[in-house]
């Protein structure tokens, strides 16, 4: 072995020395990373760069080369990520303190341009968390706490969505999404005395609402027996001696016909009180 050693140790180290540059020279990468290849500090070239409805095995990922201790590799995940805000608090235009909590989501899609301006996806969510933060906190503040109760607060998200994503643009990044996990009052005092106030307000309303019912309710059945009354007076003009029949049936009706009474009337067959009930001669 020795002497194998002693003959052909040149050619060994030689071969160890190029298996090694080999070996160093191969880089992976997967289909979940984009890599920037760096030569002496300059983005030379992407391998696996983010495009839009690629499909899996396209992409370009897979094994590529590089020119030892002269280029670098940056790896950059090519996935969807998570960017959550610390949670604060927000004053609406209603004077209430709301305790927030959101998150984010982006992705990368100008690797170049992210590893010129910030270097790694860590530094990019450390530039991007007080910008979150700030147009949070100017958006909400445009808006009073019972808008976030309605279909006002998709445009509130589609509106910090933009502005965040203006600026994650400037670090080769692109906001997909803005939600709100949480946006309460706090707890306390603060939050009972929001509760009574929005429980007047509910009460107003429906007093409020209430009475311009009954208002109109009082117009319309007002107009309603002045219209019968018309037609009535209209129908009963045609036969008067109809309406006179009419009229006494009704009194009839209602003067014996009750149940309320065990009083007894006698009244003398030629009353006149009674001619309906005699008929016509």
């Amino acid at each position: 072995m020795n002497t194998v050693w002693q003959n052909y140790k040149v050619a060994i180290i030689g071969l160890v020395v190029v298996a090694a540059a080999v070996l160093s020279s191969i880089v992976v990468v997967p289909e979940q990373e984009q890599a920037v290849i760096i030569r002496t500090g300059e983005p030379v070239r992407v391998v696996n760069r983010f495009k839009p409805k690629t499909a899996y095995g396209e992409t370009g990922a897979g094994i590529v080369w590089r020119i030892p201790f002269f280029e670098r590799v940056q790896r950059i995940d090519k996935r969807v990520r998570d960017l959550d805000m610390q949670p604060q608090q927000v004053l609406s235009t209603d004077q209430l303190r709301l305790e927030v909590d959101a998150y984010a989501r982006y992705r990368i899609i100008d690797p170049v341009k992210m590893v010129r301006t910030v270097g790694t996806t860590e530094n990019v969510e450390a530039q991007l968390s007080p910008i979150f933060s700030s147009v949070v906190r100017q958006e909400l503040g445009r808006r009073s706490f019972a808008s976030l109760l309605t279909a006002e607060r998709g445009t509130t998200m589609h509106n910090i969505r933009n502005k965040l994503d203006e600026e994650a643009r400037e670090y080769g990044a692109q906001v997909l999404d803005v939600r709100i996990k949480r946006a309460d009052l706090p707890q306390g005092s603060p939050l009972q005395s929001a509760f009574a106030r929005m429980q007047s307000a509910r009460e107003q309303e429906a007093a409020t609402t209430k009475a311009t019912g009954l208002r109109d309710a009082q117009i319309i059945r007002a107009e309603a027996d002045a219209q019968a009354a018309k037609i009535y007076a209209q129908s009963f003009g045609k036969d008067p001696e109809f309406y006179d029949f009419y009229r006494a049936m009704q009194s009839y009706d209602t003067t014996f016909a009750s149940t309320e009474s065990e009083s007894s009337i006698i009244l003398s067959p030629d009353n006149e009180y009674l001619r309906q009930f005699r008929g016509r001669r």
